[in-house]
């Protein structure tokens, strides 16, 4: 019999989050691929209940620093729900700036420092930059626009502190906003000159037959609203979204993963999959560069997520610059509300896709109870499920090339484990 074999990765790095995760075969059958989540939980649900709800959108902005736009808008729109806030359109169009904002950030993050390093054959963004100082700089300044329309329209560029029940505490003057406007011009170009670069990357062949799911608004590209709706045909309201989809936990992780209700398949969420069902929403330029690059949807190839995430970043800079050039300030920059008894629910899109959240509030403004669903923890499953198709065919690699390899499968996700930046470890083990 051949002798056990245990593979360890001690540390993956450019992932968020701390986890572990387990391959055990014996001989070249593959018994158990698990995803371990192994940090205390934060128990944020449990810290919001009994809290004003006032409070919400700074807490959950907390759960992470890469994506806090994204816990505080889908947390806002939910507890508006409950309340029956109605927002105006100069509202709106300034949460989706403000997303605009967290995309190319985050996005441009992943891209160029995260996620690159893995196709051109780095250890990390900073070795790369040696070689390619050009692409390291251009997703630096990138990433700097971002940030930098966070602290205009959220106060400051991490956590930000101007979003509201009802709005924003303050609207931004008129000249903060078109400051920015020479620089989101260069960065509409250097958006695409992105595309065309990470398009001509050399992808892996793997490709499975995946249910994606994102929203699909009628009229643009998700970012607040729209119905949850699956690549296998179905639409549903946000408000149905617990029939369809629920949390499970599984013994060897202290994070719940997310499944279909109905028969506890997997699904994915993220870039790839909004592009899959939104194509014909992108911006004008977006269109144009996904059909210069021939980039065919749907694509079913989760290492061409970095394809999507490039024409999101063109599609938010090109968004952006229509919002910004329009703006006019306005007011009330929030709109008034009185305390009841209700419920809401609420989905936007996160950066890594799909988040949920529900609210129970009570007369006197206090949350009862708080349910919010990360992207990642959606992805969860659906990682472990491509690990099991992957490995049969790098068997004959060696431990660790078949780690390594692994390991590049999951950053495709560009997971955010827990929201919080620690590093993932990799054990398998061979009898």
């Amino acid at each position: 019999m051949p002798e056990p074999r245990t593979i360890r990765v001690d540390v993956l790095t450019r992932v968020e989050g701390e986890g572990a995760l387990h391959i055990r075969l014996r001989g070249d059958a593959i018994e158990e691929v698990q995803l371990n989540i192994y940090e205390p939980p934060r128990l944020f649900e449990a810290l919001l209940r009994g809290r004003p709800l006032e409070e919400v959108p700074d807490i959950t902005a907390r759960i992470c620093g890469i994506c806090p736009v994204a816990y505080q808008m889908t947390s806002v729109h939910a507890l508006e729900a409950a309340l029956g806030v109605q927002i105006s359109p100069e509202i709106r169009r300034l949460r989706r700036l403000l997303y605009c904002g967290e995309w190319i950030e985050s996005h441009a993050l992943h891209i160029h420092l995260l996620h690159a390093p893995d196709f051109l054959g780095y250890e990390s963004g900073l070795a790369m930059a040696a070689d390619f100082p050009q692409e390291v700089n251009r997703g630096l300044r990138l990433k700097k626009h971002g940030n930098e329309l966070l602290e205009v329209l959220g106060g400051r560029a991490i956590h930000p502190i101007n979003v509201a029940v009802g709005g924003f505490y303050r609207a931004p003057r008129r000249e903060e906003l078109a400051a920015l406007i020479p620089d989101f011009e260069w960065g509409l170009q250097a958006a695409v000159e992105t595309t065309r670069w990470v398009a001509g990357l050399n992808f892996p062949k793997f490709t499975r037959p995946y249910e994606m799911v994102a929203l699909v608004h009628p009229d643009e590209y998700p970012f607040n609203e729209g119905s949850v709706t699956s690549t296998a045909g179905t639409s549903v309201a946000v408000t149905e979204y617990e029939r369809h989809f629920e949390e499970v936990h599984v013994a060897h992780s202290t994070a719940l993963q997310s499944q279909r209700t109905s028969g506890g398949a997997s699904y994915f969420v993220g870039p790839l999959a909004r592009v899959n069902l939104n194509r014909d929403r992108l911006s004008p330029t977006a269109q144009r560069v996904a059909d210069e690059i021939g980039f065919v949807t749907p694509c079913l190839n989760p290492y061409q997520s970095i394809v999507a995430r490039a024409l999101e970043v063109v599609h938010a800079y090109e968004e952006a610059l229509t919002i910004v050039r329009d703006y006019r300030p306005f007011q009330p920059p929030r709109i008034s509300y009185e305390y009841r008894t209700g419920e809401g629910r609420a989905a936007t899109e996160a950066p890594r896709g799909l988040i949920y959240h529900r609210y129970a509030v009570n007369e006197t403004g206090q949350v009862e109870l708080a349910k919010i669903v990360p992207p990642t923890s959606q992805n969860q499953k659906q990682m472990e499920d491509d690990l099991r198709s992957f490995l049969p065919g790098i068997m004959h690699e060696t431990d660790e090339r078949i780690a390594t390899l692994c390991e590049q499968l999951v950053r495709t996700y560009d997971p955010c484990i827990s929201c919080s930046t620690h590093f993932l470890k990799v054990y398998r083990e061979r009898h």
